[in-house]
């Protein structure tokens, strides 16, 4: 019978009383080496063999006392070297399941088995992977081996293997950090937006308890050059770095993201957390973001040590689990249906005393790419919504009437001889438009012809088919038992060096995907410059332009621009190319979403806060949920601090 957790005495740590209650509960026969943290979990080190793999009921029972995760790992002395346990586990793997990788990560003891076919190098019932921790003492984890490989990925795996010594420590600092006794119960919990109130941009928003302070995101606002309004009000005296506890980012557009390194240039040494997809596409957003700021002379806030720093300090996390992130703060993931990996943020503070929901960009419907936005949450107080699209003629048409449209506007610019161009952002639209084009270009009702793919999409589309359990159920369902990738298509032609644009411009008819998707630097640019003086052609937006970018001002009737040539000198440029702006596509919620899904949300908030919208957007769609719901609702100004408790 496990032994109760007694926390009566106040000159007991929570520390000391965890490691205290897990010693008396795990046998003598485990050969306990340590116990240490390991971010929001405590590894607790054996060199019993048998125990790592018969351990389930052993675990459950010690986190239902201590209400914390634990895992259970080898101790480093009964691990096979790296080069024995590999030739151990390829002797184990049946030859059908076609190994493509195995790497090791000593830091947490595991070992990283890719397989394209990954049930039967499990095994039955996980048979063979207990035969090979029994023979190596390294833990197995098989993961499905990558449909199209992923430079960026095997980079992170690389570093995190490489730094194995460092990532322990700032794992076991930070769960230091979040299990550090607390001096008073949580009575106090304000929010201050820092950014992206009243505006689509620079989304950062500050949450402070009693003893804890975490970010929502930390992006950029990629249409401003003035840093008071292009970068989060991080110069707020109730700002204080040195107390930060974690950033917590919802997805990997760098206006969520983009200026998390920054921190780390500042001495933050505290976690990220994210989704899995989004530590993976955050990183390969960052650096595209340095890349084009050095190409083209633009200012970057930060540099690549600092990205590696953010690498090194992010703990993915999946849907739908609990994790501690402060003394007073509990962190869960829900899918937001936005991009790949795109999360709903739930916090719950103090024991039951507050919950908040942060939606960040959110769709509140079905895509081709993903499922739509989960509303099941247990408890909701204040839930933070956003309205990028929360005007009252915010209404997008559906889907079948944009396909509709798409196919129009294509067909009409291959009649006339010319190109199409969308500048993309390279995670979440690119992807969808891909599939949209190549369906419609196999069942005729599009004109075939080549679609270059240009940019970092091509990597980013990689990294989706790396994470098909993020996706749609019928995109899942193709990857993972059908064996198809929807990714690929004859019509699809990757660019790999900007040499070979030349020859798509002077090419016939196609269409061109390149990011980026407010034409803020990057290959769409480019093509922009070379394809934009002739009628011919068209341009084409399908994802949402920021006030201030090139794209949001072409789309508003400018027609006389300034770019820069490829030898660096600026260039006056009349844009003769054909513009349209197709709604219905966009990967946020609309009106009639928005109130839906305020309307359908599992536990009824008390409060709601309007933010990522233009003011009138975040003004009107706050009034017309006060009107219909009788809901406190608020759009509060950036710097703006509301008390909620």
């Amino acid at each position: 019978m496990p032994k109760t957790l007694n926390s009566n005495n106040p000159k007991i740590s929570n520390h000391s009383k965890i490691i205290s209650v897990i010693l008396e509960n795990m046998p003598k026969e485990a050969e306990v080496t340590r116990i240490e943290f390991e971010g929001p979990r405590l590894a607790i080190y054996v060199k019993n063999l048998n125990l790592l793999v018969e351990q389930s009921h052993l675990v459950t029972d010690i986190v239902n006392l201590i209400h914390k995760r634990i895992v259970i790992r080898s101790d480093p002395s009964i691990r096979k070297a790296e080069k024995k346990a590999e030739e151990i586990i390829s002797k184990f793997m049946p030859t059908d399941a076609v190994i493509t990788s195995i790497n090791f990560d000593p830091s947490l003891g595991e070992v990283i088995i890719e397989a394209k076919k990954p049930g039967l190098a499990i095994g039955k019932d996980g048979l063979i992977l207990q035969e090979v921790t029994k023979a190596t003492g390294w833990r197995p984890r098989v993961l499905r081996a990558q449909p199209l490989p992923s430079k960026i990925i095997a980079t992170m795996r690389h570093m995190t293997y490489t730094e194995s010594e460092e990532r322990s420590r700032i794992l076991r600092e930070v769960g230091e950090r979040i299990f550090r006794p607390t001096l008073s119960k949580v009575n106090n919990i304000r929010i201050t937006p820092l950014g992206g109130s009243r505006e689509v941009g620079r989304s950062c928003i500050m949450i402070e308890a009693n003893e804890s302070t975490v970010l929502l995101d930390c992006g950029i606002n990629p249409g401003s050059q003035d840093p008071n309004r292009a970068y989060p009000r991080l110069d707020l005296d109730e700002f204080n770095i040195e107390k930060l506890d974690a950033v917590i980012i919802s997805h990997s557009h760098l206006d969520h993201c983009g200026l998390v390194p920054f921190l780390y240039k500042y001495g933050f040494d505290g976690p990220v957390y994210c989704s899995e997809p989004t530590s993976v596409l955050m990183t390969l957003l960052q650096l595209d973001y340095l890349d084009v700021a050095s190409r083209e002379g633009g200012y970057a806030p930060f540099d690549q040590k600092n990205v590696r720093e953010v690498v090194m300090h992010t703990i993915p996390l999946k849907y739908n689990v609990v994790t501690d992130v402060a003394p007073d703060m509990k962190l869960t993931l829900h899918n937001a249906g936005h991009i790949l990996g795109s999360s709903i943020i739930h916090l719950h503070i103090g024991e039951g005393l507050h919950n908040i929901v942060y939606t960040s960009d959110y769709k509140f419907g079905r895509t081709m790419l993903l499922e739509p936005a989960s509303l099941i949450f247990p408890r909701v107080e204040t839930l933070i919504t956003e309205c990028t699209y929360g005007g009252p003629k915010d209404l997008m048409p559906n889907r079948t009437n944009a396909e509709s449209k798409l196919v129009t506007t294509v067909n009409e610019a291959f009649k006339r001889g010319g190109k199409v161009l969308i500048p993309m952002p390279a995670v979440g639209r690119s992807q969808e438009i891909m599939m949209v084009l190549d369906n419609h270009m196999k069942n005729g009702t599009m004109m075939e012809a080549p679609i270059y793919i240009d940019g970092m999409i091509s990597e980013a589309t990689a990294i989706h088919t790396a994470f098909p359990e993020y996706l749609s159920r019928e995109i899942r369902d193709k990857i993972l038992h059908q064996d198809v990738n929807p990714f690929q298509s004859d019509y699809f032609v990757n660019v790999n060096h900007p040499s070979e644009r030349e020859e798509i411009v002077g090419g016939g008819s196609s269409v061109i995907l390149a990011t980026s998707g407010m034409l803020e630097g990057g290959p769409a640019v480019q093509y922009l410059r070379q394809i934009g003086t002739d009628e011919r052609n068209t341009l084409i937006f399908v994802s949402y332009q920021i006030d201030g970018t090139l794209g949001s001002r072409i789309r508003n009737g400018i027609r006389d621009i300034t770019l820069f040539g490829p030898n660096g000198k600026a260039e006056a440029v009349k844009l003769k190319i054909n513009t349209e702006s197709l709604e219905g596509f966009s990967g946020h919620s609309d009106r009639n979403q928005i109130i839906e899904f305020v309307r359908k949300i599992s536990s009824r908030p008390s409060r709601v806060i309007t933010n990522h919208g233009e003011q009138r957007k975040c003004d009107h769609i706050a009034g017309g949920i006060s009107a219909l719901f009788n809901i406190e609702t608020i759009a509060p100004e950036n710097l703006e601090t509301i008390r909620l408790r």
